[in-house]
């Protein structure tokens, strides 16, 4: 049967959510807002997981047909990117696909739903170049990844504005993870001339870096000045508390249970491309570079 005959013959419709990699604090958020919209839209929710070198198991047919004959109305994705067998197997039985924060540029025809990573990432940068900061590092998760590769050229606009030409041995990019940040970190603050401020293109790497200033001696904000990307528990409940940019999870979860439920019931979106804003939160692990004036920051655009 159909997702829209399930519908229309009152079936509970039943959405196979996939989450790529283990999960954290940041799938937490994305889940309870995939869960409470499921609940408010009245469709079930059956969450899955997606290894970081895996592919659901089976040949990409098998895996559609499989889902397919499980009644699912609809799949979400969580930032991992399926191959294009299987978005191509899926397109074939019929059901519906969202990909959620994609890891990697969405194909055209693949409907996703993210947030303005590119402002993200000239927003932190901005608020660092305000406070004084010139040299300034990032550290974010894979090269090829398009939230990651958004950010990044977020903050070497913000940099350009400036007047600064962004320094290569300043930028790490590697996954979006707490060793990561660590270990980036170190490399970052053992440099001769180290940054006095570095943008976490995630909350966990951002946490990673705060622990490798510690280890050196170095306080935070007062020797380091660190910005995180999420804004998740984990960035409120940090000592002392993480200035971040803020993602929507739990609204971009809402808004791909929407959106798939609408693909399912034949219904037009108005895009296939959503992005939310994203928004700065300044916390207290930041702060004025000693000794240098604040500078005002060029507005966007």
């Amino acid at each position: 049967m159909s997702p829209t005959a399930r519908r229309s013959a009152g079936a509970v419709l039943t959405v196979e959510l996939i989450v790529h990699g283990a999960f954290g604090a940041y799938s937490t958020e994305v889940i309870e807002g995939v869960v409470h919209a499921g609940e408010e839209a009245g469709a079930s929710i059956v969450i899955g997981q997606l290894g970081d070198d895996r592919l659901p198991v089976g040949s990409a047919h098998d895996w559609a047909r499989r889902l397919a004959s499980s009644g699912r109305a609809g799949v979400i994705v969580v930032t991992g990117a399926l191959t294009s067998a299987h978005i191509d197997a899926l397109a074939l039985t019929g059901i519906p696909l969202v990909v959620l924060d994609p890891m990697s540029l969405p194909r055209v025809e693949v409907t996703s739903v993210g947030s303005t990573n590119f402002a993200g990432g000239l927003s932190a940068t901005q608020h660092l170049l305000a406070l004084g900061h010139r040299r300034i590092g990032y550290v974010g998760g894979p090269a090829g990844s398009g939230c990651n590769q958004a950010r990044l050229h977020g903050y070497r606009a913000a940099l350009e504005n400036a007047g600064i030409t962004a320094d290569p041995a300043l930028v790490h990019n590697e996954h979006f993870t707490y060793d990561v940040g660590l270990r980036a970190g170190a490399r970052l603050l053992d440099l001769p001339d180290r940054p006095t401020a570095v943008v976490g293109g995630s909350d966990t790497i951002a946490m990673g870096i705060i622990e490798a200033a510690r280890v050196r001696g170095l306080r935070v904000p007062e020797d380091l000045s660190v910005t995180g990307f999420d804004d998740t528990e984990l960035a409120r409940m940090a000592s002392p508390p993480l200035t971040v940019i803020r993602q929507p999870l739990r609204e971009m979860g809402r808004v791909a249970v929407k959106t798939v439920l609408q693909m399912a019931a034949g219904a037009a979106l108005d895009s296939h491309h959503v992005e939310l804003a994203t928004e700065l939160v300044v916390r207290s692990t930041t702060a004025p570079l000693e000794g240098a004036p604040p500078r005002a920051a060029r507005p966007a655009g």
